[in-house]
């Protein structure tokens, strides 16, 4: 089972003049809510994370909910053997997280994790679906913490491309 998380940088605070009701996609997805994520297999106790403080928390959910859609274009489907690969790019370092699908299982990586260690094996299904339900509860939470983030159209927008499964 997947799990997927986030802890919020105390040290990488939002500035306080933020109009969250109307701040556009650039400031959204890399000034604001800095902090860390992990992706954890719960089944066998393993997990990738950061642990930088500066990561923006709302840029990792809505691009790691483009990749598992993006991972998914295929006509086969599950029996295609692949590989479909995509990655996520943390511009503020040299560092990758890489996703490859193969038939119906995705296979996670980061570099920034020890030579050797195994990536971590989840089904392309259940990755899908735990990235929306993390993008939708890491909205709903940055939307209580934040006046006026429930009203931005690009709040609107992202639920509506990226509905719970």
């Amino acid at each position: 089972m997947l799990d997927i998380g986030y802890a919020l940088s105390r040290r990488f605070p939002d500035p306080p003049q933020t109009d969250y009701g109307t701040v556009g996609t650039p400031a959204l997805r890399h000034d604001l809510f800095c902090g860390d994520v992990y992706l954890a297999d719960v089944d066998t106790d393993r997990e990738l994370s950061t642990g930088w403080g500066w990561l923006p928390v709302l840029d990792f959910a809505w691009a790691l909910c483009d990749i598992a859609e993006r991972l998914g274009r295929d006509s086969l489907g599950s029996r295609s053997p692949g590989p479909h690969r995509a990655e996520i790019d943390f511009t503020e370092s040299a560092c990758l997280m890489r996703f490859e699908r193969r038939f119906g299982t995705v296979e996670v990586t980061a570099d920034w994790v020890r030579r050797g260690e195994p990536p971590l094996a989840l089904p392309y299904a259940e990755l899908r679906r735990e990235a929306r339900d993390f993008l939708h509860d890491l909205l709903a939470d940055l939307v209580d913490m934040h006046e006026g983030l429930d009203a931005n159209p690009v709040v609107w927008d992202l639920r509506a491309r990226f509905p719970r499964l």
